[in-house]
């Protein structure tokens, strides 16, 4: 049976992406690998060649995906020339202060970009209360293209645990769909 690779790049201004990062990580074990796009290297550049899963992960600032992220993004463009992320599984997230915070925007910019690449986006399927209301907490942001999550700004804890859980069951949810996608 093929070993998965399912890589993480993220850009986090502040921390809290790199924490949601961490937790999709943990929650898919041995074949997750964090990238901060801030110091890729060319072992990352191939790690992601070689990826059979993205997910990418932003905060979003000024209504989308922050620049430096977007950055990382345009330094791909050979990759798409040749096709090289084609039909890869490809997923999302971001963080914002902001329950909207325009993060939908931010998302559409990553799945469009996948899109654009011939990945295979998945998104969350966590349905939360109200709905589910023995669900508290889950997929606060009602969100489906990709994962969201609201930062507390000034709480103690700045990440709720429900959002920390939504992000693991998300990794989860990443891991399954690549798992599926390649014949395991």
């Amino acid at each position: 049976m093929k070993t998965l690779r399912i890589c993480i790049p993220y850009f986090s201004g502040f921390g809290h992406t790199k924490r949601i990062a961490e937790c999709i990580a943990d929650a898919i074990g041995d074949p997750a690998r964090l990238l901060d796009v801030e110091t890729i290297t060319d072992a990352d550049w191939h790690a992601l060649d070689q990826a059979d899963a993205i997910i990418f992960g932003a905060p979003t600032y000024m209504g989308s995906a922050a620049s430096r992220f977007s950055q990382f993004l345009e330094q791909i463009d050979t990759r798409w020339e040749h096709s090289v992320w084609k039909d890869k599984i490809a997923a999302g997230f971001t963080t914002a202060i902001h329950p909207s915070g325009d993060k939908l925007a931010a998302l559409q910019r990553l799945s469009i970009f996948a899109a654009q690449m011939g990945m295979i986006w998945v998104g969350p399927t966590d349905i939360g209360a109200p709905v589910k209301p023995d669900h508290p907490g889950l997929n606060r942001d009602g969100s489906w293209l990709g994962l969201m999550v609201t930062e507390q700004l000034g709480a103690d804890e700045d990440l709720l645990p429900e959002d920390l859980e939504t992000a693991r069951r998300f990794g989860l949810r990443v891991l399954r769909a690549t798992q599926r996608w390649n014949g395991q």
